[in-house]
């Protein structure tokens, strides 16, 4: 029998989702991705992946799911509650769990997405380079009660479970930041200046393509319909209503609304955690800034390893079992006082 992991219960948008498919704008699909791949790469580094590798991706709310393999070790990327056969059990923790057992994830006390990750990864057949569902596109699908879906037999199971700190996950600041253009002049100075001054909301339109915000508007210079071009990550459109839309992970792959500026690499992370009602704000950088940005959230994610620590437990979790797998006694005694 394969060994997999089971969904008992889906989350309202969960999928599987890795680094994407980069490479395939030119035949209009784009990468598509984890939305927060900050999120993604601790969940993977707790179980001892690398940090791209497919985990789920949980959207305000996670799943519920069985284990269908000896053993495996998975881990919860996200401010959400964890139960294992009901019990509590800590997020950003590697958690090891036997065959049968249930872990169940919650909802988001913050963020819109979380991530569970299982060691060796899950082991969807990739397509077009990726294990990556593109729910715009129809490539994969959303996760739904009853889908296995095999893992393998890779990555580490045995040792102390290890922890994270969420708080050293190289996240920019909610304002994000952005390097104007490329059609920064088809808007007015005041429009510039509304924009780089303004704070937004997300509405309820919001999703893996992308949010629609809504706040002060806009002015354009001269119209708003432009020749369509290209469509990067973080590209924010200002279409005849005047309210920007930031684009994200599954985003069409041109567009013919004017471009006002385009959020950095290294802020998208970020922005892939907005959820409706959420408020924002965006300042201007230059291409320099943005790349040094980057670089530097790249080493800080690839430091992540060395950052792992080993977990404390809550002591009314603990079983007989955990007592007994462990080297209690340091030393030898004749049982004397």
């Amino acid at each position: 029998m394969t060994d997999a992991i089971v969904l008992v219960a889906a989350g309202p948008m969960s999928s599987v989702q890795d680094r994407g498919r980069p490479g395939w704008l030119r035949s209009g699909l784009s990468a598509g991705g984890a939305a927060d791949p900050v999120a993604l790469a601790a969940a993977n580094v707790l179980v001892g992946n690398p940090a791209d590798a497919a985990a789920i991706e949980f959207t305000l709310s996670g799943d519920t799911i069985r284990v269908e393999a000896n053993a495996v070790r998975v881990a919860v990327a996200g401010t959400a509650p964890v139960t294992v056969d009901g019990a509590p059990a800590p997020a950003w923790t590697a958690l090891h769990l036997v065959r049968g057992q249930t872990i169940a994830v919650g909802r988001l006390a913050v963020g819109a997405r979380g991530y569970l990750a299982v060691a060796g990864g899950i082991d969807v057949p990739p397509l077009m380079g990726s294990r990556s569902a593109h729910l715009k596109t129809g490539l994969g699908a959303r996760l739904q009660a009853g889908d296995v879906l095999p893992v393998t037999a890779a990555g580490r199971t045995d040792g102390p479970p290890l922890g994270l700190d969420p708080a050293a996950l190289p996240y920019l600041p909610l304002t994000l930041r952005v390097v104007l253009g490329p059609q920064d002049d088809r808007f007015t100075a005041a429009g510039l200046a509304v924009f780089l001054g303004g704070a937004y909301r997300v509405t309820l339109d919001a999703d893996r393509m992308g949010l629609r915000l809504d706040g002060p508007p806009i002015e354009h210079a001269d119209g708003f319909n432009t020749i369509s071009d290209g469509i990067a990550p973080g590209t924010v459109q200002v279409p005849g209503s005047r309210q920007p839309i930031l684009l994200l992970a599954e985003r069409q792959s041109t567009g013919g609304y004017p471009k006002i500026a385009t959020v950095v690499t290294a802020s998208l992370p970020t922005a892939g955690q907005l959820r409706p009602g959420d408020t924002l704000a965006f300042r201007a950088v230059t291409v320099g800034e943005a790349v040094a940005m980057r670089r530097a959230q790249a080493a800080a994610l690839a430091s992540l390893p060395g950052r792992l620590v080993p977990a404390v437990r809550d002591p009314a979790s603990l079983r007989a079992e955990d007592l007994l797998g462990r080297n209690l006694v340091s030393g030898v005694t004749d049982g004397r006082p």
